[in-house]
Parts: structure tokens; C-alpha cells; sequence
């Protein structure tokens, strides 16, 4: 079974446990306090897409990836009846390049939905989504338990995963954000530093 049939089938059993089912708090909060402005921003694993309509009605220029079809189509669907404007792409993440980098990446529910032994993958794929200088605004999920999806993201394990040498760590206190499953997720923003 392909990484998209495994997917496809949780989407439709509705086992999507990282799903919190509306706009994450975290979204709300980097947007009234002006952390990002609209610019040119990336969804991966968008899922039901919930922050894509939320960055869509702000003014971003939202490009939205899945590898479900079902949650390409939802999301795709959501836009329609909101009127409003997104590039929602079907594909595998850790094989998906973008011809010109983005300003920002909003992570939340990708990270803890792979293995952690693909999180090295991801992490070079997020940078280099990212062009210098640009945020990564990543919700952190902390189940406190073994196995996933989601994975448990030990912020040890993160400090090490996007590594100083290639991301800026902000010297602020994360943001605390609680899921509905129990759970909760550490918010931070990180900036993308020059390749090296």
C-alpha cells in the first residue's frame, strides 16, 4: 500500500488525531499580534485545510499540499464556497520541490504525522522551501507518548532536528497551545538561516 492509499484510508475512517477540526488558536494569535503578514506562504500536509481558508481570507498567497486526495478535495471545496483563492497541490511532500522558494512555512500537523525517522528528510525539505530569512511557524505536538500519528515532537529532539546552524531560535517563551484530543503543542517561530 502506497504512502497515499495509507493516508486516503485515515482520512476516510476518520483517523486523523493531529486534526483539531477548526483554525488553530496559534494561527490567530501570530496573525493579531503581526508576527507574519501576508506574503507568500506554504502548507504542507494541509489536511482539511482549516488555516489554508483562514491565510486565504487574511491575503496571503497560500500554496496548500496533501498527499490525500480526499483532503485535497475538501479543501479545494472549502475555497469555493468562501470564494476565495488557493494553490492546492496533491503530492508526497518528501518528493515535492518548489521552483521558487516562499516567504513562510506554516507547519502544524506534518511533522508529527511522519515517522520520526523522516523527520531528517523533512527538515532539509523545509529549508529548502524557505528562501533566508523566512519563518517557519511551527506548532511542536507533545503527546507524551510512544508511537503515532501523531508522533510525540520532544522539543530535545526538535532543538537538535533544525539545528542552530541553520535555523534561528527565538529567544521569546513558546506559545502554549491545547488540543482537543488532551495533548498540546508547543509554538514557535523559526527563522531560516543562509545555507550552509
Amino acid at each position: 500500500m502506497s504512502d497515499a492509499d495509507v493516508w486516503e484510508a485515515r482520512y476516510r475512517c476518520g483517523e486523523t488525531g493531529w486534526d483539531r477540526g477548526k483554525v488553530s488558536p496559534a494561527l490567530y494569535h501570530w496573525l493579531d499580534s503581526g508576527v507574519v503578514t501576508p506574503c507568500r506562504i506554504l502548507v504542507p500536509g494541509c489536511g482539511r485545510g482549516h488555516e489554508v481558508i483562514q491565510l486565504a481570507a487574511a491575503g496571503f498567497d497560500v500554496l496548500a499540499v496533501d498527499i490525500a486526495p480526499s483532503a485535497v478535495a475538501s479543501v479545494r471545496k472549502l475555497l469555493e464556497k468562501e470564494a476565495l483563492r488557493a494553490q492546492v497541490i496533491e503530492a508526497d511532500l518528501l518528493q515535492f520541490d518548489l521552483t521558487q522558494p516562499v516567504d513562510a512555512v506554516y507547519e502544524q500537523t506534518c511533522l508529527c504525522a511522519l515517522p520520526p525517522v523522516r523527520w531528517p528528510d523533512y527538515e532539509r525539505k523545509l529549508h529548502a522551501w524557505l528562501r533566508p530569512g523566512g519563518q517557519l511557524l511551527a506548532l511542536f505536538m507533545q503527546t507524551g507518548e510512544e508511537g503515532g500519528p501523531p508522533f510525540h515532537c520532544d522539543m530535545a529532539d526538535m532543538r537538535r532536528l533544525f539545528a542552530k546552524e541553520r535555523w534561528q531560535w527565538p529567544d521569546t517563551e513558546p506559545i502554549h497551545v491545547p488540543h482537543p484530543s488532551g495533548r498540546f503543542e508547543w509554538g514557535y517561530v523559526l527563522q531560516r538561516k543562509e545555507s550552509r
